[in-house]
Order: structure tokens, then C-alpha cells, then sequence
């Protein structure tokens, strides 16, 4: 018999403490035990927050942003490590499962940074670390592209869960490589990008990607979306007075829970911080699909043929047995945490 949970989700909307790793980390344990205190079994938290986006790159050119990136290399850390065990042992303390977006350094070469997810059990189980795909536009400066080893849904006890950071929620090919999976829980971490082109109402977007893979896929779409602090516009305006202008514009941060239909449960927060809850029933995916299943029967498997690469990408082999690996570090590990 199929019995879908029920559940409680919060989608965290907040800024980092700037660059300040163990800070932030403190933040996250906090909202944490906020989120499940409120009765959610699900908290997803944006992107890169632990500990910063790298906006220099978009308001400054490339020289610049130098100093920044190596300080967001320094911030930056490794998985597995004291900082993401602190967030999921918060995770077991207070039974809740986690995602959270974080700036994580190869501990093989200083200068790697990617832009990786992690999603936590409420077991404090690390259940795997996804490093963003393609790194968008001026990102390309900061963060190694990832490769598919962690694009995977995590059977959880609020059913099957997958995530994605930011631009990949308009990567066609990488919703339905989830979906595919039997996605029903997705999470879509975020930053506001106050930056866009004038023309470009980036929190209407986010809306818009996130109502499409519900409505496309019959999922729960959690969107979680960062703000740009004050203190994040005073430090970067103090050495680029020019940033000031450009990091203020509203309208740059949206996050809400939308349903399986591609519509919002409840109110959304724009710009201000806080954090949105929904009651979820994952029963609610079932009759959509009846009329529209694209991993299933509304779709032709003999036409469309999707091959996904899940193996680790690495920079070198060698073939005596000391290290496998060097370099180019693989997402795909076992962690240690989770064998005890």
C-alpha cells in the first residue's frame, strides 16, 4: 500500500554573516533549531550560504575581485569537516532534515572552490553533497564546475529529495535526471541578484522556475533565497563605492513553497528575511499524474533517450594503488560520520 508522508517544510530567507565561516555556521544551527521548533521537518537554506556569494565578481572587473575570491577560498570549507558536522549534528539534535548551500574548497588545491548543496537526514546523516553543474555567467570566476556523481534523490523520511542550486533550476535536463529518479520533494536554493539586468525581476523568476518544475514534474518545490545584508554592502562598497547602487536594488529575493499545481501554499517573503513554512501532503502528487506523468507514461522512452554521466570527474589516475586520486576531487565519497 502506498503511504505518502505528511510534514512540515520551512524555506529559510536570510543573509550570512559576510565571509565569517563559524559565525554563519551558528546561524544555521540557530535557524535550525527555529525551524523545528516550529513543528518542520524539512529546512532548506540558500545558496552558498556558508559563507558568502561571491557579488564581487558582478560589480567589479575580474582584477578587482581578486583579494575577494581569496577570501572566500580561505572562508570556504571541506567535506567532510568540523563545520558541516556542527550543522548536522544540529540536524539530529533536532530531528529535521537539512539542505544547505555552501562554498566548498578540493582540499586538494587551495584555489578550487565549488558551489555544493549538501542535504543532511535527521539522523545527521550526510546524505550527499551536489556541486553545482555549470557555475552561471560571472560565477565562472569563483567556483570549478561539479559533475553529476551527487545528482541523486535521497529517499528521507519525508520522502524522496532532491535539490538544486540557483541557475540549474533552468536546466532541463538536470530536473528531469531527479524527477526521473521519483522525485517528490524539491528543493531550489538561491541568492538575490540585485544586479540583473533592469529588465530583469529576479524574484518574479524565481517564482516562475520554481512553478515550472512543480507544475512539469507534480512536485513540492522548496525555494530558498538569501539576502543581501547591509553589512554585505558596506564591505564591498568600502573598497568599490560603485557597489553600493548596484546591491541595492529591491526586488531581488523570493522564497515560498509551491505545490504540485505550480501555485503557491501561502505567502511568499520578498527581500526581507525570515523564514516561509507550509504544510506539505505528498498524497497530492498522485492524480496530477494522471494526466501528466513525464517520467512515466506522457512521455516516449523510445523516441527520447536521457544518459547521464554519474561518474566522479577527476584531474588524474595512477594506477600503483598509494592514491587513486589527485587533484580534481570526486562529490562522490563515502563520509566517515555516517559509518558510525
Amino acid at each position: 500500500m502506498l503511504d505518502l508522508p505528511r510534514f512540515k517544510a520551512a524555506a529559510v530567507q536570510a543573509a550570512p554573516i559576510f565571509l565569517n565561516t563559524d559565525a554563519t555556521v551558528d546561524k544555521v544551527c540557530a535557524l535550525i533549531a527555529e525551524a523545528a521548533g516550529n513543528g518542520a521537518r524539512l529546512v532548506a537554506f540558500p545558496e552558498v550560504f556558508v559563507s558568502a556569494y561571491p557579488y564581487w565578481s558582478w560589480v567589479m572587473n575580474p582584477v578587482e575581485g581578486s583579494p575577494w575570491f581569496e577570501k572566500l577560498a580561505r572562508s570556504a570549507i571541506e567535506i567532510p569537516g568540523p563545520e558541516i558536522s556542527k550543522i548536522a549534528d544540529a540536524a539530529a539534535r533536532y530531528k529535521i532534515n537539512v539542505v544547505v548551500g555552501v562554498n566548498e574548497r578540493n582540499r586538494r588545491g587551495v584555489g578550487t572552490i565549488y558551489n555544493t548543496l549538501v542535504t543532511i537526514s535527521d539522523e545527521g546523516r550526510i546524505l550527499g553533497r551536489h556541486r553545482k553543474l555549470v557555475p552561471t555567467w560571472a560565477e565562472k570566476l569563483t567556483w570549478a564546475p561539479g559533475d553529476a556523481s551527487a545528482l541523486r534523490v535521497h529517499d528521507t523520511s519525508i520522502g524522496p529529495l532532491g535539490a538544486l542550486a540557483c541557475g540549474e533550476n533552468t536546466n532541463t535536463l538536470a530536473r528531469f535526471a531527479l524527477l526521473a529518479q521519483g522525485e517528490l520533494v524539491h528543493v531550489a536554493n538561491y541568492i538575490a541578484l540585485p544586479v540583473a539586468p533592469a529588465d530583469y525581476d529576479m524574484a518574479e523568476a524565481i517564482k516562475v522556475r520554481a512553478a515550472a518544475h512543480s507544475f512539469e514534474g507534480k512536485v513540492f518545490t522548496i525555494v530558498s533565497c538569501s539576502t543581501i545584508s547591509a553589512e554585505i554592502i558596506e564591505a564591498l562598497s568600502a573598497s568599490h563605492p560603485p557597489s553600493r547602487e548596484l546591491l541595492s536594488r529591491r526586488n531581488s529575493a523570493f522564497s515560498g513553497i509551491l505545490g504540485p499545481d505550480g501555485r503557491l501554499i501561502g505567502e511568499p517573503l520578498i527581500d526581507v528575511e525570515g523564514i516561509v513554512y507550509a504544510d506539505i501532503d505528498l498524497s497530492r502528487c498522485i492524480q496530477p499524474r494522471q494526466m501528466h506523468d513525464i517520467v512515466g507514461h506522457y512521455n516516449r522512452f523510445d523516441i527520447f533517450d536521457l544518459r547521464v554521466n554519474r561518474r566522479p570527474l577527476q584531474s588524474a589516475r595512477f594506477d600503483d594503488g598509494a592514491e587513486p586520486v589527485v587533484g580534481f576531487e570526486p562529490a562522490s565519497e563515502t563520509f566517515p560520520e555516517n559509518e558510525k
